[in-house]
């Protein structure tokens, strides 16, 4: 299974990278593209002359780390993975202990019919112990896959509430293994804003 923060942040990508709400109208008044705090960096258009760009930006690592619900559940998943390997490296173990016993106990005496069945026995055994780690890890996968849908939808009804008061065009994410964005400046940094939302989102549930 894929390590569990890499999927979240793959998924955070997909919810923040390209959302986008409300473009411009080229000659809507500049005075009415303001958002407090945030600048508005001037860009030509070689078609309708110069526009004003007001673009923002989330650190997806800030969101996994400082969004508690995210963080308490991913922290539960990597721990139900732990749990599995650990049982199954368990099975492993204990199946070794039974043919060393088996062997100690039968010594010079065993028989090629005992042997072969004990064989046979202990296949079915290790068997059985692959296809529980199987279908636990199906388990875990779907309902993690089913975590992360649900972050995304809300992160989705966020940001376009949010966006109704600062009429970004674009908000673009960056974060460990993830970072396309050559130049960040710092007061179009909008992860603050968002890990409060989000945490209050959360904490209604």
């Amino acid at each position: 299974m894929k390590n569990i923060s890499t999927l979240l942040n793959i998924v955070l990508l997909l919810a923040l990278g390209f959302l986008y709400y409300k473009v411009y109208n080229d000659k809507k008044p500049a005075g009415k593209l303001s958002a407090p705090g945030i600048s508005q960096p001037a860009v030509s258009s070689a078609i309708n002359g110069p526009v004003r760009a007001l673009i923002a930006y989330v650190e997806l690592d800030s969101l996994n780390d400082q969004i508690s619900y995210i963080k308490n559940r991913r922290t539960q998943l990597e721990a139900e993975q732990k749990a599995i390997e650990n049982e199954w490296q368990n099975g492993y173990k204990s199946l070794e202990a039974k043919k060393d016993n088996f062997i100690k106990v039968k010594g010079q005496n065993m028989t090629q019919e005992e042997a072969e069945k004990f064989q046979i026995d202990l296949m079915q055994q290790q068997q059985a112990i692959d296809s529980r780690k199987q279908t636990q890890l199906q388990s875990l996968s779907e309902r993690s896959y089913k975590f992360m849908e649900d972050i995304q939808k809300k992160l989705k009804e966020f940001l376009a509430g949010y966006n109704k008061e600062k009429n970004f065009q674009y908000i673009l994410t960056t974060g460990t293994g993830l970072d396309y964005l050559i130049f960040k400046d710092s007061t179009l940094n909008i992860t603050a804003d968002v890990v409060t939302g989000m945490n209050k989102v959360f904490s209604k549930n």
